[in-house]
């Protein structure tokens, strides 16, 4: 059964990275098709986060109450629907309004299969799952392409298609709501101690505020990187667009085959090593950013930043239960992925903003920072759960 829903997890894990990298890739030709600014951009990708932030803040409750089959269910089936409207859309209000249940769609099935994978898997099988996820992520931009070729790109038959693919997905998902509820009965004192947490009394624990920093810095670096490293190769180090395009790309690919390599490195070491390995690739990484003599150490920079990004979030999500326990594990979940959401989504325009005045060359020392109150917020939360554990 377990093995099962496994398998289940990461094809919907797939379908989750499928939508994140659809409107970046199109854009180019929908803004024009759609007769809006190139900027307008800014504003469905702010609307469909804004959806996430809030549907990750009320996972837990919603879980809780209807179980995590039925809300992966549903979850899949606002961005299946989304989707397809998306290819239908007559006006760019259109648009933006289907980013709302795209968004809240994609905030709760993150929360609620991530946190069933650390409650019922080993880490190996999380650090695949995210994998899993960057498989998405990288696909869906080569569906798109596919139908932008050629006299007339049709943005819509791109969306159509990933759509399609969801929609296969709410038929699986469907059928398989009952061996959901069998795995899910293992949960039910879990479920009903779960009940009782509120968000003001995790917030007070010193753990969950480190571990939720920790989420904020780990994935304001990431997204930093993937918005504005190509922008600083260009632009501070002097590097060609083509060049510097196909390095992020291979910074992606680096956090995709990286937590591929992590699942069969998490067999040998644990969370906290894990997380520090990711660190010391993070730290190399950036220094060798830094360097002012080589352009192509320089970009190698950007690959060791990719590996080290890799390990790290799925290390922290996975030790979830240990902080706090598995019943409050749900509700912890859902914060985390909101504090992660929040610091991809206002750490790059924060960074824009910085950079207007100061100037691109203060990328590396930007992530530098995010980097280093990882580093210590994520060791003080382990010292905290060490703590905790000797007593």
């Amino acid at each position: 059964m377990f093995t099962a829903l496994l398998v289940l997890i990461y094809v919907a894990f797939i379908s989750l990275g499928l939508p994140d990298s659809m409107l970046g890739a199109g854009w180019p030709v929908m803004h024009t098709a759609l007769g809006v600014p190139l900027a307008m951009e800014g504003v469905m990708s702010m609307i469909t986060m804004g959806g996430t932030v809030i549907s990750s803040f009320l996972s837990s409750k919603l879980i809780n109450r209807f179980g995590t089959g039925k809300i992966t269910f549903v979850s899949v089936f606002m961005t299946a629907a989304a989707l397809l409207g998306i290819s239908f859309a007559p006006s760019f209000i259109w648009l933006c309004l289907l980013c709302v249940p795209l968004g809240l769609g994609g905030g709760t099935v993150d929360a609620a299969l991530n946190n069933f994978v650390a409650l019922h898997y080993k880490e190996k099988h999380m650090s695949w799952l995210h994998c899993f996820w960057g498989i998405g992520a990288t696909l869906s931009p080569f569906i798109m392409s596919f139908f932008l070729g050629g006299d007339n790109p049709d943005w819509r038959k791109g969306y159509l298609t990933v759509g399609i693919i969801q929609a296969a997905l709410v038929i699986i998902m469907m059928v398989s709501l009952p061996l959901w509820k069998k795995a899910e009965k293992s949960d039910r004192a879990a479920v009903a101690e779960a009940e009782k947490v509120t968000h003001r009394e995790l917030f007070k624990r010193p753990i969950v505020r480190f571990t939720l920093l920790a989420c904020f810095c780990y994935c304001s670096v990431e997204a930093a990187t993937g918005y504005w490293g190509s922008s600083y190769l260009v632009g501070a180090r002097g590097a060609d667009p083509q060049t510097a395009a196909r390095f992020i790309s291979l910074f992606f690919l680096g956090i995709t085959v990286g937590r591929l390599a992590a699942g069969f490195i998490s067999m040998k070491l644990r969370g906290r090593n894990m997380i520090r390995l990711g660190e010391a690739f993070l730290l190399a990484g950036i220094l060798m950013i830094l360097q002012p003599f080589e352009l192509y150490i320089c970009m190698a920079g950007i690959i060791f930043v990719g590996l080290g990004c890799a390990p790290i979030y799925p290390a922290i999500l996975h030790d979830t239960p240990k902080r706090v326990g598995i019943g409050m594990s749900q509700a912890l979940m859902g914060i985390q992925m909101a504090f992660a959401y929040i610091g991809s989504t206002f750490m790059p325009p924060v960074f824009g903003v910085l950079s207007e005045g100061a100037g691109l060359w203060i990328f590396p020392l930007f992530i530098l920072l995010f980097t280093v109150t990882l580093v210590i917020s994520s060791e003080i939360a382990y010292h905290i759960q060490e703590k905790r554990a000797e007593n």
